[in-house]
C-alpha cells in the first residue's frame, strides 16, 4: 500500500469534512461522514453519512464497498472517517478487508462532545486500534489527525447544540 502523502492526507479530511457538512446542511444528518479512496490516494470511491443511530457512515460504506470492489483491492484501500470508527464500524471495516483507516477526531473527544447517556449516540469505550488488534490481518491506523480534530469538533457541534 502506498504511503499517503501529507497533501493527499489534507485533500481527503477536506472532502470528508466537507461532507459532513452538506450531509447536516443539505441532508439533515447527523454530523459523520465518511469515504473510500483508491489505491492512488486521491481518486475518491464512494463516500457514505450516517443514516441514523445504527446505520453509521463507515459501516454503510464498508459494506457497501464489500458488495462492489474485490477483495485484494479493497486491501490496497483508504477509509477517512470524521470520527473514529466505533466497534460496529471498525469490525465492518475489517471484515470488507480495507487496508487502512485515517479518521480525524477521536471517540473519547466525541463523547466530551455529546455528553454521558445521549441516547442519540451512546459512544463505546473500545477505540478501533483495539478491534483491530483482535484479528488476523492488519488495518493499518491513523488518527486522530492533528489540526483535522479542532475543525471536526467545530463542525459537529452544531448538531450536539440542538440535540441538547
Amino acid at each position: 500500500m502506498s504511503p499517503l502523502t501529507d497533501e493527499q492526507l489534507s485533500a481527503a479530511a477536506s472532502a470528508c469534512l466537507e461532507l459532513q457538512r452538506t450531509g447536516q446542511d443539505i441532508h439533515s444528518k447527523r454530523p459523520f461522514a465518511a469515504l473510500l479512496l483508491a489505491p492512488d490516494n486521491t481518486t475518491v470511491l464512494m463516500s457514505s453519512l450516517s443514516l441514523s443511530h445504527v446505520r453509521h457512515a463507515e459501516a454503510e460504506l464498508a459494506r457497501n464497498a464489500a458488495d462492489n470492489y474485490a477483495w485484494d483491492y479493497l486491501a490496497k484501500t483508504t477509509l477517512i472517517s470524521t470520527w473514529e470508527p466505533c466497534a460496529m464500524c471498525a469490525g465492518t471495516i475489517y471484515w470488507a478487508n480495507i487496508g487502512r483507516l485515517v479518521y480525524l477526531a477521536s471517540e473519547k473527544t466525541l463523547q466530551g462532545l455529546i455528553g454521558e447517556g445521549n441516547a442519540e449516540n451512546l459512544t463505546l469505550d473500545m477505540p478501533c486500534r483495539t478491534v483491530f488488534a483482535s484479528g488476523q490481518t492488519e488495518v493499518e491506523v491513523i488518527g486522530p489527525v492533528s489540526g483535522w480534530e479542532e475543525k471536526v469538533v467545530q463542525d459537529s457541534q452544531r448538531y450536539w447544540r440542538k440535540e441538547k
